[in-house]
């Protein structure tokens, strides 16, 4: 064999058709180069960690950490999420990755662009998972675990199945949200109230609802290529459903603050309107067309930061006051 060849031998396999293609499996220590990690590192989505903060909800919500060391116990539950949501990231890449290929966005992420080997995410999810589930047992809380463990659940069933049943599939990303804040009661024993699961669960209701908005009218009938959920849609009745979620959350908003202390309530009641506000920029943003993530649109909007700021600063003088 000429040197030539064993280079060529080296890097591919022949297919039984007598193609050469790429050899998917070598040992992953020989492909632990910087693009490798950084191509681990965009697959995990640091822009979703921001997510991970709702463990801190219902803390923020009660003034209190509940517990002795509840600070630290909260960042262990966030952690955990955040492994558990960034192996979600991988395994739904690694299902979806012939549809990304076809997304005019999707199409450069790690997995699809092959910058990442489907064995190696598949193997990094599963060590993620496992991380998640263990934070809870490492502290002493297996309700966190459990918590957790019901996230993975739920998310695998989303990948596997519940994805492709029409408004079930919301309802299921939606959950992945409510997890977090419950997750973060239990691990500082600060128990959550009815309202403000309610209203933390309209909230993410609301997002799930427009990302199938915005995808409806950013990608037209090619939409049913990359999420096959969405024949099941059309852009109408969604914008509805839309308003319809926002209504009710400022709505349950407003009934959680009313349950406030006389000092604390006033504030509360005040922050409902810059809320509002923030819903109804949301609506106009989503309802441009666009490929962006939709939770671009809450974090880089300048009117919807300002709201959003607005909202954060009458609800924090409210617990203080």
């Amino acid at each position: 064999m000429t040197a030539e060849k064993a280079a060529v031998s080296s890097e591919e396999a022949v297919s039984p058709a007598g193609h050469a293609e790429p050899v998917a499996l070598r040992p992953v220590a020989g492909r632990l180069t910087a693009r490798w990690w950084l191509a681990v590192l965009r697959e995990a989505r640091p822009r979703q960690w921001l997510k991970n903060l709702l463990v801190f909800a219902a803390p923020l919500a009660g003034a209190t950490m509940g517990r002795p060391d509840g600070l630290a116990y909260a960042i262990v539950a966030a952690v955990a999420f955040g492994c558990a949501s960034a192996s979600v990231y991988f395994v739904n890449d690694v299902m979806d990755v012939e549809r990304d290929r076809r997304h005019p966005v999707k199409c450069n992420r790690p997995i699809a662009s092959g910058d990442l080997p489907v064995p190696d995410a598949l193997c990094i999810a599963a060590i993620l998972a496992v991380v998640a589930v263990g934070a809870g047992f490492a502290i002493g809380e297996p309700v966190v675990s459990a918590v957790t463990g019901g996230y993975l659940l739920t998310s695998s069933f989303y990948s596997l199945r519940g994805k492709h049943i029409p408004y079930l599939e919301m309802v299921l990303v939606a959950s992945g949200f409510v997890l977090r804040v419950l997750a973060g009661a239990v691990a500082t024993h600060v128990p959550p109230s009815p309202w403000f699961l309610a209203v933390c669960s309209l909230g993410a209701l609301s997002v799930a609802v427009a990302k199938r908005y915005a995808e409806l009218t950013s990608l037209g009938s090619g939409a049913v290529r990359h999420r096959p959920v969405t024949r099941f849609y059309s852009a109408g009745p969604i914008r509805v459903i839309q308003a319809v979620v926002a209504a009710a959350m400022v709505a349950t908003y407003v009934m959680w603050a009313t349950g406030e202390g006389a000092a604390t309530r006033y504030w509360h009641i005040a922050s409902a309107l810059p809320l509002a506000l923030a819903l109804a920029r949301f609506a106009v943003l989503t309802g441009r067309r666009t490929v962006r993530p939709v939770e671009d649109l809450i974090t880089r909007d300048g009117l919807m930061l300002a709201c959003e700021a607005a909202w954060l600063a009458l609800f924090i003088v409210g617990l203080y006051k």
